[in-house]
């Protein structure tokens, strides 16, 4: 097949063998690519020339703040793009679609998020790129899927976080100070689309080995954020109450929230019965753990409006420290509440090296975060800074594509590159 005699060539990573030609933006499908990326795969990411993926302008932050939003990319933009090589291409035009269809010739995956009918109409779709190249996995991600009543409807993140019932759950209770809803403080629908997008992506090229075709995958942020919900809907599904929002607390586990201590607050997370009995030995409430009414989790539940008060005013009288010294002691699961400067400063965090500096070509260095899939054999490979506009499009032309550096200038006069 002719991605199969120009793959990539072996590498350290468990996707080093594969190409992905990535046609996304903004950040599911980046965060998609990515996580290919770090595994190993040749990841070349298509963006508009002159203007790029449209979070290089999400600032500030800036990556160069000395350099200006004119020049310097965005933060955003960075930590969802490493790994990859960046070229330009019109695909609006007949030139640059062909530049695609040669480029899809020769991977094994495409990830694409625009409006539906778009790449139809430019002969880039499944149908058409699978034409040429049937061994393709090719995943389209969008806001509704590619049927339904509401298939066409733009939509982003924060839409799809209140659409999907999270914002339903998620912030204080109504009757409380600061009661309403909320969204999560990250963009998690994209995020949960791009890493559901992974999944169906490697499973695709799972079933390659065996069938020795690619298929299409509809990867869609509503019916991710959806599946998120999966333990509360289910709630839902047998007894039919709709849920509500416990604030920082749990609806099915007492006590499993925060708690204001002396200097501050922490979190407080017991997960048994246990965990209880040894939860109310640390905080010397013998009295409480003693009581029938709190033996068992139902209860405690059930009973959470005594029970709880009676546990904040405990908590109050030590501080953060010596409470969480005692809680681990006692074998409680707890923790404080860390701004993100505390997270990196917290030592199982720099254990577990999860901050990761790459530099770039001009010699500056970019902070990400490590991938969290510790594959002993082939662990993530860390070899690229997210990449400039456009930094690879000669070198992906020419070597990968067998361009003559006169035509690759012809494009470039022409706009096309």
């Amino acid at each position: 097949m002719p991605n199969e005699s120009k793959a990539p060539a072996a590498g350290t990573g468990a996707l080093s063998h594969l190409r992905v030609l990535d046609l996304s933006r903004i950040l599911a499908g980046p965060w998609c690519s990515q996580n290919l990326a770090d595994m190993g795969a040749d990841v070349i990411k298509v963006e508009r020339p002159g203007a790029g993926d449209d979070t290089r302008v999400w600032g500030p932050p800036w990556l160069n703040p000395a350099e200006g939003a004119d020049r310097a990319d965005s933060t955003y933009f960075a930590a969802a793009n490493r790994g990859k090589r960046s070229i330009t291409v019109d695909i609006a035009r007949p030139d640059g679609q062909a530049l695609i269809r040669q480029l899809a010739a020769v991977s094994d995956v495409v990830i694409e998020n625009y409006k539906i009918g778009d790449l139809q109409r430019y002969g880039l779709d499944y149908a058409s790129l699978s034409a040429i190249n049937p061994r393709l996995v090719y995943c389209s991600i969008t806001g509704y899927g590619q049927d339904g009543p509401s298939a066409r409807k733009p939509g982003y993140d924060f839409v799809f976080q209140g659409m999907g019932g999270l914002m339903s759950i998620t912030g204080e209770r109504d009757d409380l100070p600061g009661g309403g809803p909320q969204k999560a403080g990250i963009a998690i629908a994209d995020v949960i689309t791009g890493m559901y997008a992974t999944i169906a992506i490697l499973s695709a090229l799972q079933h390659r080995t065996v069938s020795g075709t690619g298929q299409y995958i509809d990867m869609a942020l509503l019916d991710c954020i959806v599946a998120l919900g999966g333990n509360q809907v289910t709630g839902y599904f047998a007894n039919g109450k709709v849920p509500g929002r416990y604030g920082n607390a749990h609806a099915s586990l007492v006590p499993y929230q925060v708690f204001t201590v002396a200097d501050g607050e922490i979190v407080v997370a017991v997960g048994n019965d246990t965990q209880w009995q040894q939860y109310c030995a640390a905080i010397e409430r013998a009295d409480l753990a003693a009581d029938p009414r709190w033996h068992k989790v139902t209860g405690r539940v059930t009973g959470r409006q005594t029970l709880v008060p009676e546990l904040a005013r405990t908590m109050l009288t030590r501080g953060r420290d010596e409470w969480l010294s005692r809680l681990e002691a006692a074998g409680v699961p707890c923790g404080p509440i860390n701004n993100y400067e505390q997270v990196f400063e917290d030592v199982q965090v720099r254990h577990r090296k999860l901050r990761v500096d790459l530099k770039r070509p001009d010699g500056s260095t970019v902070a990400t975060i490590a991938s969290p899939l510790r594959l002993q054999g082939t662990p993530p490979v860390y070899d690229r800074a997210p990449p400039a506009l456009g930094d690879a499009t000669d070198a992906v032309l020419t070597d990968l594509l067998g361009m003559a550096r006169d035509q690759v200038e012809r494009l470039r006069k022409d706009g096309i590159v």
